[in-house]
């Protein structure tokens, strides 16, 4: 098991080579063709028993397992050059049950490809993180300019308010002096002696 990100990524190293070996070591074609068939079945019995054993999500597993073919060699023989109709191929099998044929010059670049896979998807969740606060400010803000506006409203009328009451009391400021000056005239015995 390999610990990427908040999972575990299976890695079957056993390979049945058995057969593998008796098709290079066949003297003739026939024995060749049967050694491969019997190859075939058995890398296909290892690619369910992988998926069966290995593919446990429920168990903290990505829900796909590498299986790791120990030489160039038979990688290149086993998925490559594999000469069956594609959906009867060992690879289409493989992916079929979600297990991973890998090789020593390969795999490395699998793990490499899985962990960017990662960090992107790492990416998109802050991504939509940041999109969500920003939902936010911008509700906040929208809230903040209605307020603004409402309090600009209510500035404006308490200057309309003030304008209208500095006109009243300088109409009012006037009537006082104008009674002042009318009472003083009353009330002044010389001004009375002049009239």
């Amino acid at each position: 098991m390999i610990r990427l990100g908040p999972s575990l990524v299976p890695v079957d190293a056993k390979f049945p080579l058995e057969n593998f070996k008796r098709i290079t070591e066949a003297a003739t074609d026939e024995d060749k063709s049967r050694a491969k068939k019997q190859f075939v079945v058995d890398v296909k019995k290892h690619i369910d028993a992988i998926a069966a054993k290995y593919i446990l999500p429920d168990e903290g597993t990505y829900d796909f397992a590498l299986m790791y073919i120990p030489a160039e060699n038979v990688y290149y023989e086993t998925i490559i050059r594999d000469e069956a109709p594609a959906e009867k191929s060992l690879c289409h099998h493989a992916m079929s049950q979600r297990v991973i044929p890998v090789s020593p010059n390969s795999f490395y670049a699998y793990l490499q490809a899985i962990v960017l896979g990662f960090k992107g998807m790492k990416i998109e969740d802050r991504a939509k993180e940041i999109l969500q606060y920003l939902g936010r400010l911008q509700g906040d803000f929208a809230r903040f300019r209605d307020e603004f506006a409402l309090l600009g409203k209510h500035v404006g009328h308490a200057q309309s308010s003030y304008q209208n009451a500095d006109r009243r009391l300088e109409q009012f400021s006037q009537k006082l002096l104008s009674a002042d000056t009318d009472q003083q005239e009353l009330f002044d015995p010389e001004a009375a002696r002049r009239d």
